[in-house]
């Protein structure tokens, strides 16, 4: 299966999340860093589940998860 846009760039953002979530730690920035590290993650986690969804239904619903811990990490940043 060939990769989508979205799929590409929810893992390079998830690759930015972990590199920020690192900075923060070095800074003593333990709060708001794990909790952008846990959505800004999931974003990407939540597209690859939609993408090996069993149905219509399915992928809908991981893809809104997934708008809705961008929308979160949107918040934390």
């Amino acid at each position: 299966m060939k990769e989508s846009i979205v799929q590409k760039k929810s893992f390079e953002f998830s690759l930015k999340i972990i590199t920020l979530y690192t900075k923060l730690q070095t800074e003593k920035e333990f709060i708001i860093s794990r909790q952008l590290l846990r959505s800004g993650t999931s974003v990407g986690a939540n597209v690859e589940e939609a993408l090996a969804g069993q149905s219509k239904k399915d992928f809908t619903v991981k893809m809104s998860i997934s708008s809705k811990e961008a929308r979160e990490t949107k918040y934390w940043l």
